[in-house]
């Protein structure tokens, strides 16, 4: 995992900071994995825009994942690392014994020719897949499931892991990477090792066409609007704008809005930080 800075022989590149790909072995992907994506533009069905700021970018193809990693107990052999346009995180090729192909999320660490397996009786290596039940406790994991065979759900995006930090009954607790610990049943499977590409978060785009290309439009601030548009907007020149709030009213930066009747609430043993 490497970064590199670009020379500033222009402007855009003066400050982008651009991925090495040292891990990507190909950029053909595979064809029968291939699905296509729409793009809405931020409207609904009856062509009105309902969300702001989404439109154009680049034409993109949709890599089918496999998320639950069902083919228990057979191996597969590693055959490519490769880019997804779809999500930070690489994706890695499997070649199944029984001559199937699958993409998964890959893991940091996961190298072509490699094998991995899932299900029970699987070693707790890099890209094996386990219950949480046969997961040594203080192992790094990530692509975790919250229902048994919903398929993962948590930490999936670039340098996202987990730790398993403690087993009860038949509750596994889990510490997430927003630093939320949490209560999951052991009978979730999750994936050994941290998901690829940290380097993600060191990246600069280095101009705002770059942004157009990934499918977002200028977004405009709230200070700057009018009062019949926005809370925050109006008064004489650059005013505050009062407390950080949304479009609708509700505070923002702090202001808790999850529902203290949650039903899920029994299983956070404790809260993100702020």
């Amino acid at each position: 995992m490497s970064v590199r800075k670009l020379k500033p022989i222009t402007p855009g590149q003066r400050f982008r900071v651009v991925n090495g790909f040292d891990a990507i072995t190909t950029d053909k992907p595979e064809k029968s994995l291939l699905a296509p994506k729409k793009r809405s533009g931020g409207r609904n069905s009856q062509g009105r825009m309902t969300m702001r700021y989404i439109g154009g970018g680049h034409k993109k193809r949709y890599r089918i994942i496999d998320f639950k990693r069902d083919k228990h107990g057979i191996p597969a052999t590693v055959a490519t690392i490769e880019y997804d346009p779809n999500r930070t995180a690489f994706i890695a090729l499997l070649n199944y014994q029984d001559g199937e192909k699958r993409y998964i999320v890959a893991q940091n660490g996961l190298q072509v020719g490699q094998n991995v397996v899932s299900g029970d009786g699987a070693a707790p290596e890099i890209g094996n897949t386990l219950t949480l039940s046969q997961i040594p406790l203080g192992t790094i994991i990530s692509c975790i499931e919250l229902h048994p065979g919903q398929g993962a759900v948590l930490a999936r995006s670039a340098g996202a892991f987990a730790q398993l930090m403690a087993r009860e009954g038949k509750y596994a607790t889990v510490k997430l990477p927003s630093g939320e610990t949490r209560m999951i049943l052991v009978t979730c499977s999750a994936t050994i090792g941290a998901v690829s590409n940290s380097d993600h978060q060191l990246l600069v785009s280095g101009k705002a066409g770059r942004s157009r290309w990934l499918g977002r439009r200028p977004r405009t601030r709230a200070v700057v609007m009018n009062p019949v548009d926005h809370p925050m907007g109006g008064g004489e020149g650059r005013s505050s704008g009062g407390h950080p709030r949304s479009r609708k009213g509700i505070p923002a930066k702090g202001y808790r809005t999850r529902s203290k009747t949650k039903a899920s609430n029994k299983y956070i043993v404790e809260r993100r930080k702020k």
